[in-house]
């Protein structure tokens, strides 16, 4: 047993990071509808959900128990082969995108092997054609869906879907050339070194590609945004006229399958804009601050401290019970890492990392609170007439920038 695990120590530690990340990315999944209904809410004045489990942290248990369970209907007149494959697809690239996004840039060593934080080396020179390969393939499973399902308004969202990506595409991809002409590489990790300067290591948040590459920013994240089919570009199930749109006919988990590909989606598209703009798992701080090294610990200890101190005076004894166990994690992860500073040192990364993915979430929330759904012809207007020329005037800028600071 022990010559096989020897002889392919590769294939298994790529296995169990498959495995690991799909379990951490469906979690969070999980909890970010929790978030978005809880964000949502606050914006609007409500409680949101609260009764499952204390503050609600049960409800998305719940709610994966009640698709797995819903009764699942197949409409008639589908084409059944097309009709399933369309959320298997939506959800399989979706996942298959966040394979390429290094979470960090140094690899652990166990056992003589060297495992990095991603399911590929971050060493890969295509990462970010490849990112956008798989992503541009999404459009497929909502378009799919909605000619497979025998229904008006499903292909009216399928073929909204595909005018929208005709429209947002070129722009998308246009945006990063700016900061690919900076970074010279198409490698994600080498993107990121790029925004440190080890000459002037002390520029910190000044070194990152957002400030020479602010319109490139714009462009990429709007264009993002309606990639991942959320307002105020989500017209293809827009529920004022196409009922729920490309996934009318879908029930259960099939359409429970389509919000964890757009979650799994808004998760990939946060990582891309940290990594390109925001300085990926760099710190905003100057490398001389090292006192910043233990955020991670002021954090989460009085966070623990806060969720013990709400779990003693909440009304029922399971949030009595669940949420001092939760804090008393929180303070003790805060102690190791004050306790190792190796270890504190080591997620320092993934740390930075997490936390800009975060921000760019709760931006992503924000606006569904906060705008109006475009109407069908802005979104190709604003696409075509804007997005685009902007992002090909931020190349030209660029190129004639970085050709005029190396001539001199």
């Amino acid at each position: 047993m022990i010559p096989f695990l020897q002889a392919n120590a590769e294939l298994i530690i790529t296995v169990v990071k498959i495995a690991l990340l799909m379990f951490i990315v469906l979690t969070v999944n999980a909890y970010l509808t929790w978030f978005e209904r809880k964000v949502v809410a606050h914006m609007q004045s409500r409680w949101g959900p609260h009764r499952v489990g204390p503050h609600g942290l049960l409800q998305p248990l719940a709610d994966g128990v009640k698709f797995l369970f819903k009764e699942d209907p197949t409409p008639a007149g589908v084409d059944k082969f097309t009709y399933y494959l369309a959320p298997l697809l939506a959800l399989a690239l979706a996942l298959t995108s966040i394979a390429l996004i290094p979470f960090g840039p140094d690899p652990i060593l166990l056992f003589g092997h060297k495992i990095y934080l991603g399911i590929v080396s971050p060493d890969i020179n295509i990462g970010i054609l490849g990112l956008f390969a798989i992503t541009a393939l999404g459009v497929y499973g909502v378009a799919l869906a909605g000619w497979s399902s025998n229904s008006k308004y499903s292909l009216l969202g399928g073929l909204r879907s595909s005018a929208q990506m005709i429209s947002y595409e070129l722009a998308l991809t246009m945006s990063v050339v700016g900061v690919l002409l900076l970074a010279g590489s198409f490698n994600l990790k080498d993107i990121i070194n790029a925004q440190f300067n080890p000459r002037h290591p002390g520029l910190g948040i000044l070194g990152w590609n957002i400030f020479p590459q602010i319109l490139g920013f714009i462009c990429f994240f709007i264009a993002a945004v309606a990639e991942t089919n959320r307002v105020p570009f989500d017209l293809p199930e827009a529920e004022s006229e196409l009922v729920a749109g490309f996934h009318t006919e879908y029930a259960s988990f099939k359409f429970a399958m389509f919000f964890i590909a757009e979650y799994t989606s808004m998760i990939t598209v946060s990582a891309l804009c940290s990594i390109l703009f925001f300085g990926g798992w760099l710190s905003p701080f100057p490398a001389s601050w090292t006192f910043t090294h233990y955020l991670p610990s002021l954090i989460l200890i009085p966070a623990g401290l806060w969720v013990i101190w709400d779990g003693i005076h909440y009304e029922t004894i399971f949030g009595k019970i669940i949420l001092p166990g939760l804090g008393t994690a929180f303070v003790a992860i805060g102690a190791v890492l004050l306790a190792l500073p190796v270890v504190n040192l080591y997620i320092q990364g993934p740390f930075w990392l997490l936390s800009k993915i975060f921000v760019f979430l709760f931006v992503y929330v924000w606006m569904r609170g906060t705008l109006p759904r475009f109407r069908y012809d802005q979104l190709m207007a604003f696409g075509w007439k804007f997005l685009l020329p902007v992002s090909i005037a931020n190349v030209i800028i660029t190129a004639f920038a970085i050709l005029m600071w190396g001539a001199k």
